[in-house]
């Protein structure tokens, strides 16, 4: 519910005062006209609704069709490989055939794309051939294992210390807009309605109100859960802690990641980025508070988690709750309902989440975890949980690696100084944020949004040759929006059934092993993706 409550003042400031692109924001309002359109609510003389739920409805069957075409085995979600680079250097690729992740590369744009992909080349083309050179593989290792091992270790710790360098920038260029929407806010409702309902918020009273009743029940959670383990006389100074770190450090991180979320899209938000930041702070603040002792310290790591879970709670929601602004704010919707209504779907989200969680613990489990009794093999990887649980133990145990976040902060640097030069000389603009998550998220997360970003120059580029240069390119932004959702609810309905059926893959066709697989993903995913873009084409030079 802080997530809520934190966007309410960011609205002015990031909404309906910004420039910000909101992809997803963008697409759901489309979505939204489209079924109005199809519905007779609004006038269809031209066609374009029937042509945008078309769209809608053949991305989604496309990226559904290929996931579930994966999971019979008979084509490969992913392929990976390792290989020598020189005498003892190694290097490696895990690339997946996420049409999900290229349809959110189509809406972040080229930008974000060539971002990630410089990520990916400082990470896998030059940082880990780097350090396997210097680090050679003990002997009996798996080239593969420790070409991993140098990446989770230390090159992920690269990519950590440009994203907390990146967030430090960008909460310092936001301090203005932040401040200039809250003290909007507190105007308006300070002087005479204008009766306006499409620029109105929750009252300022209500805001104190619903925080207040928030920091309570944080209070209440802190005390209980530091209560519950070996810190329980140290409960109380880590409750005064958690609470204002919950306060400020939930406000700044809500608008840092909404921020980025109308810029880049919130799939692509640095969360985790600015996470890393928060969790360092909010351990050391513990640390200092409360000195470990070994009986003390996987308590104190534990705690420190949580309280950061809560910060983190609030900047997804921040991420969502704008995008659903700027949808409202397109298609003419009162801010003031939609912020009841994000109140009432925060709560039904609760209600629901473990029970989803739940249910993907039981069927894949997620790594650094037991994993016990799971039914898949291989376990989710949540690369950012796995980072910010290591970060906090690195920092309460007193042994973190400074030496490559502090050479991740100098990347960080450079890239900052980068994205400034390019947009003095008018240049493709690099964002700081997105390269760091290039580099420390795995490949198989960022290669098809890299390639989605590309496809999207390029359909943008032929969209504005076309009779009807804006039909075109909303038809591409609603085929994005389809790929993203067909594929996406297919892997809840795989979970489902994982678990239901008891096994890794309950409806495979042929053995993991089946040789042609590799090469019938690949034609699987490149002959989509030629299909739909050429339907988007074809379309598009009919339009007038």
């Amino acid at each position: 519910m802080l997530g809520v409550v934190f966007t309410i003042p960011l609205r002015r400031a990031l909404v309906t005062n910004s420039d910000l692109p909101y992809p997803e924001g963008v697409a759901a309002a489309e979505v939204l006209k489209v079924g109005s359109g199809t519905r007779g609510e609004t006038k269809d003389e031209t066609g374009e609704a029937r042509e945008g739920l078309v769209a809608v409805i053949l991305g989604s069957v496309a990226s559904a069709g290929l996931a579930i075409v994966t999971a019979t085995r008979i084509a490969a979600a992913e392929v990976t490989g390792f290989f020598r680079v020189g005498a003892s250097a190694s290097s490696g690729y895990d690339i997946a055939w996420s049409l999900a992740l290229l349809g959110a590369g189509h809406l972040v744009g080229l930008s974000v794309g060539m971002a990630m992909l410089t990520g990916l080349v400082i990470s896998w083309g030059i940082a880990v051939p780097i350090l396997t050179s210097m680090q050679p593989a003990a002997h009996g290792v798996a080239l593969a294992a420790h070409t991993l091992a140098i990446w989770r270790t230390q090159v992920r710790f690269i990519g950590a210390g440009a994203i907390a360098v990146a967030a430090v920038y960008t909460l310092a260029t936001l301090a203005r807009p932040v401040l200039g929407g809250l003290v909007a806010t507190l105007v308006a409702s300070r002087t005479a309605s204008s009766g306006n309902d499409r620029d109105r918020d929750l009252a300022p009273g209500w805001i104190v109100a619903l925080t207040a009743v928030c920091l309570v029940i944080a209070a209440w959670l802190a005390f209980t859960f530091a209560k519950s383990t070996s810190l329980a006389p140290s409960a109380v100074p880590l409750t005064l802690i958690a609470v204002p770190f919950v306060l400020i450090g939930g406000f700044l991180i809500a608008g840092i990641c909404g921020y980025m979320a109308g810029l880049i899209g919130a799939s692509n938000s640095p969360i985790s980025g600015v996470g890393i930041l928060s969790v360092v702070l909010c351990a050391s603040a513990f640390v200092i508070a409360v000195p470990p002792t070994p009986e003390t310290r996987p308590a104190l790591v534990a705690c420190a988690l949580f309280i950061t879970a809560i910060v983190f709670a609030c900047a997804t929601i921040s991420n969502d709750n704008l995008q659903d602004l700027k949808t409202g704010q397109l298609v003419g919707a009162s801010p003031m309902r939609q912020q009841i209504a994000l109140i009432v779907g925060v709560a039904a989200g609760a209600s629901v989440i473990p029970s989803v969680l739940n249910l993907l613990a039981k069927a894949y489990g997620f790594a650094g975890a037991a994993n016990v009794g799971v039914v898949a093999p291989n376990p989710l990887p949540a690369p950012q949980a796995t980072l910010i649980s290591a970060l906090a133990q690195g920092v309460i145990g007193g042994n973190l690696d400074w030496k490559m976040l502090g050479i991740g902060a100098l990347v960080g640097v450079g890239l900052i100084l980068l994205d400034t030069t390019l947009g003095a000389m008018k240049k493709l603009r690099i964002p700081p944020l997105a390269v760091g998550i290039g580099i420390y998220l795995p490949m198989s997360a960022t290669f098809a949004v890299v390639v989605g970003a590309v496809l999207s120059h390029w359909y943008d580029g032929r969209a504005r040759r076309m009779p009807n240069p804006a039909r075109a390119e909303r038809l591409g932004t609603l085929v994005a929006s389809g790929l993203i959702v067909g594929e996406s609810l297919w892997g809840v309905i795989n979970a489902g059934l994982i678990v239901g059926f008891s096994k890794d893959a309950p409806i495979g066709l042929v053995p993991e092993e089946f040789a042609p697989a590799p090469w019938l993903g690949l034609f699987g995913f490149v002959g989509v993706i030629v299909w739909l873009y050429g339907w988007m084409l074809r379309r598009s030079a009919k339009a007038r």
